[in-house]
């Protein structure tokens, strides 16, 4: 995967595995998860950005949802080396970034936590929940994660503006 030392952005949808020294994954996190997944006796690791936690099957976008997204994951881990025994998993996202919306964010969380549970994959650390969105860099060969909140200016949520009638008249426009 590219050159040593290149950064690389992950997308909604998207992921990345690297072996490569000082190779850095990067993603912006809202309600949507990430999970960095390493193996680190082989210094071979990978993230995802996991938009929903499940979708239809016949979904042309089914790369955006969870379990997809995860053995994708996991599968170009173990084809660059890495032994699934050892993978080791680092958690981010899921944050409720419109208050009184749908909580997708706790949706993605718990499906993220649950599917390494399942998978036995060990959790070393996470970062789930909370208003704020996240930018995570992500070190795939040493499974170091550096993570910054990204707090901004209150959200304000203005109420949709009342329909005013239209005035009475003679005329019916079809």
């Amino acid at each position: 995967m590219g050159q040593p030392g290149q950064t690389f952005h992950i997308g909604q949808g998207e992921l990345a595995v690297s072996a490569d020294e000082g190779a850095m994954l990067t993603a912006v996190l809202g309600s949507c998860v990430a999970a960095c997944i390493w193996d680190p006796d082989r210094g071979v690791g990978g993230m995802n950005h996991i938009l929903l936690p499940e979708g239809k099957d016949n979904d042309m976008r089914r790369k955006l949802y969870g379990t997809n997204a995860m053995e994708l994951l996991i599968n170009r881990l173990l084809q660059n080396g890495a032994e699934r025994r050892n993978l080791r998993a680092k958690l981010f996202g899921g944050a409720r970034m419109i208050a009184g919306l749908s909580d997708i964010g706790a949706r993605n969380s718990q499906f993220v936590r649950e599917f390494c549970q399942r998978e036995e994959i060990s959790v070393a650390a996470m970062s789930l929940g909370g208003t704020d969105a996240r930018r995570i860099q992500f070190w795939p060969r040493s499974g170091k994660v550096r993570q910054r909140v990204m707090t901004e200016a209150p959200v304000r949520v203005v109420a949709p503006t009342p329909k005013i009638p239209a005035p009475a008249s003679d005329v019916e426009l079809f």
